[in-house]
């Protein structure tokens, strides 16, 4: 299986992970943008283990957002990592991240219904207001 590569703007930080995501998505919910800075933040869900910190694991800052949720960004140049569930281990990876091009694309839009309101989806992803249906 290939092996992807990411860091963080400065380099301080370097990760390795299989290019095999369970998925990939765009969420557009406040937080998101918020931590990420943009309109919305497009994310490679998958097992926390699967993630290798090869470089950097002290530049490495965490926020708890909630019980649930802790963010990690590089403390050097503020690049967002991924968020961490608490209950699964699941990571999402924000795909900026990325060195390599996976093989995978984000398939869907979350939270549409509180989306930035300039932002305008171009593509024909479904769309979620919330979260997709179980």
């Amino acid at each position: 299986m290939k092996v992807l590569h990411a860091s963080c703007l400065c380099g301080a930080v370097a990760l390795t992970l299989p290019d095999q995501f369970d998925y990939m998505g765009n969420c557009h919910c406040g937080e998101c943008r918020k931590f990420s800075g943009g309109d919305y933040a497009s994310v490679g869900g998958l097992d926390g283990n699967k993630v290798t910190i090869v470089k950097g694991i002290d530049a490495i800052s965490r926020y708890q957002k909630s019980a649930e949720t802790t963010l990690a960004f590089c403390r050097h140049c503020g690049s967002s990592l991924f968020s961490q569930k608490s209950s699964s281990g699941k990571i999402n990876l924000r795909l900026g991240v990325l060195d390599d091009v996976p093989s995978q694309r984000p398939a869907f839009h979350i939270f549409v219904g509180s989306k930035a309101p300039w932002h305008q989806i171009g593509d024909d992803c479904p769309q979620f207001d919330t979260r997709p249906p179980v």
